[in-house]
């Protein structure tokens, strides 16, 4: 018999999965991707510590790209306020 537990950890499995599988076929067809990719991951790893790896290793990216970006636009980094 399944308990509430495994229950819950099915529902969140499918989806999570689901989500995820969506935010892919968004890369190729008309949709924010990089928004749903995340959040497919980020309901996946409420229970499930691969996908909290993946998560985190996906926004520690994204915070590196934003950091490029805004010294390839900006320039140097500013240390504090002048």
């Amino acid at each position: 018999m399944l308990s509430i537990k495994g229950a819950r950890r099915i529902v969140i499995l499918i989806t999570g999965i689901t989500v995820l599988l969506v935010g892919i076929a968004m890369i190729f067809l008309p949709g924010p991707a990089v928004v749903v990719i995340p959040v497919g991951l980020a309901i996946l790893a409420t229970e499930f510590i691969w996908a909290k790896r993946l998560l985190t290793r996906f926004k520690d990216q994204a915070n590196g790209f934003g950091a490029s970006a805004r010294q390839l636009l900006w320039g140097k980094k500013k240390d504090g306020p002048t």
